[in-house]
């Protein structure tokens, strides 16, 4: 491997990579390695990683049990495609069983996050001989052409998104409520506007509809706790699938449980991960129950879906996680995040709402409370400002204006103070 200097480093990304290769910052942070809740740059500077490459690092950077089992498996197999069976891909889709909510049983391996909800739909259509996805504004899916016209912003539509008989309903953004109405009061007046929709834009049944438990893109949009019950009765009537895609919110990113849909008491029929499903090794999965997963009228195979290398760091994950009470952790510093936030709110107008659980966070910044102008510039100088004190954070919402924050899930409570302090010294410094 050549040895460039950070300005080399730079120069020949700007040349061989294509300009819409997106870097955050005013200067590129070129990363050299990662060591747990830590990355490095190429001139040895360390930064806290509250971000973990958009919420992948669970259990932390270059972890030694999935490094090992890694390691292990790349001198065994490294490749096969679906064409043939191995032992990871095995063990993994057994393991996906026992820990998936409800009667989720049968997984199919793919590369992405994109491919798995990707995967997921198609297996609704054909299961259902039906057309119609419906959805939320708001949600973000991917870049591949279903999942980019599935996605809501038209930021991430810029081109072809001209997949048919795709629509739209609400999403549960108390902050801005399409309704004009508050969580006491709205009788989850977002949810049951699915009906309206399948009612007025589709031919009275669908087959399904897709959504993130908690959005990530749109700006950590958490919903309350009964939406997805209406959500899933409404869906269900009409005969219609439950996607959840949980590529952001999985593998106990919002503490207490595996996957965040959990907190909500839904059962999906099928469920789309990738992300944290293996710590930052390619791998995305769909999963679904026996009845939903048998479909005869779908053959398929992926390449590089279910990697023998993928999958043996993806167990190794699990296994870390459940060895290591990472479930519980990411609950308990997520109680001390929504602590820390909450004080920073009282202290700095310009942060307009607080949302999130676990160790999955959102700060929506606002130039006025009152109107609710969003800040996006502010949000940017917030990410350099911390990013200059040795901290990384990201953004999101339909303006860049909510900052994101997700650290690994067996960060340490002297971590995340050190983290907020950063966070409370840029805020001390915004102008």
């Amino acid at each position: 491997m050549k040895d460039y200097s950070k300005e080399e480093l730079i120069s020949k990304h700007k040349e061989y990579l294509m300009p819409s290769v997106h870097t955050s910052f005013s200067e590129p942070l070129c990363v050299e390695k990662g060591v747990g809740e830590y990355l490095f740059d190429i001139d040895g500077r360390k930064y806290l990683d509250f971000y973990t490459g958009i919420m992948v690092v669970v259990s932390g950077h270059c972890n030694e049990k999935i490094t090992k089992a890694a390691t292990e498996q790349l001198g065994k197999i490294q490749h096969t495609s679906a064409f043939f069976i191995n032992r990871p891909i095995v063990e993994l889709a057994e393991k996906l069983a026992e820990i998936t909510p409800g009667k989720l049983k049968k997984s199919f391996f793919v590369n992405s996050g994109s491919e798995a909800v990707e995967g997921a739909v198609h297996l609704a259509q054909v299961q259902t001989n039906r057309d119609t996805v419906i959805g939320l504004q708001g949600g973000y899916h991917g870049k591949t052409l279903l999942a980019r016209t599935l996605t809501s912003g038209s930021v991430w539509r810029i081109g072809s998104t001209n997949v048919p008989n795709i629509r739209y309903t609400q999403n549960a953004y108390c902050y801005r409520c399409h309704f004009n109405a508050t969580p006491k009061n709205c009788d989850m007046a977002c949810a049951k506007y699915l009906e309206e929709i399948i009612q007025t834009q589709t031919p009275g049944e669908i087959a399904c509809v897709v959504a993130e438990t908690i959005q990530g893109v749109g700006g950590l949009i958490t919903p309350p706790e009964d939406y997805f019950k209406v959500l899933a009765e409404i869906t269900r009537k009409y005969g219609g699938l439950l996607i959840i895609d949980e590529v952001q919110a999985g593998f106990g990113r919002t503490g207490g449980k595996m996957f965040a849909i959990e907190h909500y008491g839904v059962d999906p029929d099928i469920m789309a991960m990738a992300k944290g499903i293996a710590n930052g090794f390619p791998l995305g999965a769909f999963i679904a129950d026996e009845k939903v997963a048998s479909c005869t009228d779908n053959p398929s195979v992926s390449t590089f879906g279910g990697n023998p290398v993928s999958c043996a760091a993806a167990i190794a994950n699990i296994e870390y996680i459940q060895e290591n009470n990472i479930l519980e952790n990411s609950e308990r510093m997520g109680k001390v995040f929504r602590e820390k936030f909450l004080q920073l709110k009282e202290k700095y107008d310009i942060i307009g709402d607080v949302r999130g659980r676990g160790l999955f966070w959102g700060l929506e910044l606002v130039k006025d409370r009152k109107t609710k102008e969003p800040a996006w510039e502010e949000a940017g100088k917030m990410m350099q400002l911390c990013k200059d004190e040795g901290l990384i954070i990201g953004r999101s919402g339909g303006y860049f204006h909510v900052l994101r924050l997700g650290p690994p899930l067996n960060i340490t409570k002297d971590k995340v103070e050190e983290g907020i302090k950063i966070i409370d010294n840029a805020f001390s410094k915004l102008k």
